[in-house]
């Protein structure tokens, strides 16, 4: 079955719906962002989660003691870099870690092969914002990236009327959204997140996902 993040949570309300609802994880944007929280605020809303719903930090290019300080605080399970970081500096947690890759093309994917982390998120490329666009890309592409033998997490663009397409084309290990869920930036729609998640449960499970 596909796992599903719902990005850019900013309160507790909205966490604790897309988590009843059946999100396997929940992300917390720690960078310029119109859904870009504190630390307390993170701390308050992940304290407020169920035991098994992942907790996924979001940063971009942050010094690493302030994302040690943030995952330790806000009890992390994951840390999801959208920045320039290095392979070494990825390298640098306990966390599990996931580098996004915002794509353009085909030769893109040639930078997946200096990482050695737990997955890979592909996003779509702007030169106005490391995410949260509302757009999609080329899915071939995140098809080829599974070639790698990472975990693929699919992320650009996705709602709850595309998503089932997505993950027919791509069998990704997950769907990653935050725009294509949200009433404004910052605040979650409570019907498309339903709706999204309902849509994703009823895809075809008959492809395998690696783990």
């Amino acid at each position: 079955m596909v796992r599903i993040k719902i990005c850019g949570i900013t309160n507790i309300e909205d966490a604790l719906l897309a988590s009843t609802l059946g999100a396997d994880a929940i992300g917390f944007v720690f960078a310029e962002s119109p859904r870009r929280i504190d630390v307390e605020v993170g701390e308050k809303i992940t304290s407020s989660l169920p035991l098994f719903v992942c907790r996924v930090g979001v940063f971009v290019n942050e010094d690493e003691k302030m994302v040690k300080n943030i995952a330790s605080t806000c009890g992390l399970d994951v840390l999801q870099f959208h920045g320039s970081e290095s392979p070494h500096y990825c390298g640098c947690f306990s966390q599990r870690v996931i580098k996004a890759l915002r794509v353009k093309n085909f030769g893109d994917l040639d930078t997946l092969r200096k990482y050695d982390v737990d997955a890979f998120l592909l996003d779509t490329f702007t030169e106005k914002s490391y995410g949260g666009t509302g757009k999609t890309f080329n899915w071939e592409i995140a098809k080829k990236a599974k070639d790698f033998g990472k975990s693929i997490i699919l992320s650009g663009g996705l709602n709850p009327k595309n998503v089932t397409r997505a993950i027919n084309s791509v069998q990704p290990y997950a769907v990653d959204v935050s725009s294509g869920v949200e009433e404004r930036p910052g605040k979650k729609d409570p019907g498309k997140i339903r709706s999204f998640i309902e849509a994703c449960r009823a895809v075809s499970t008959d492809f395998e996902f690696q783990d």
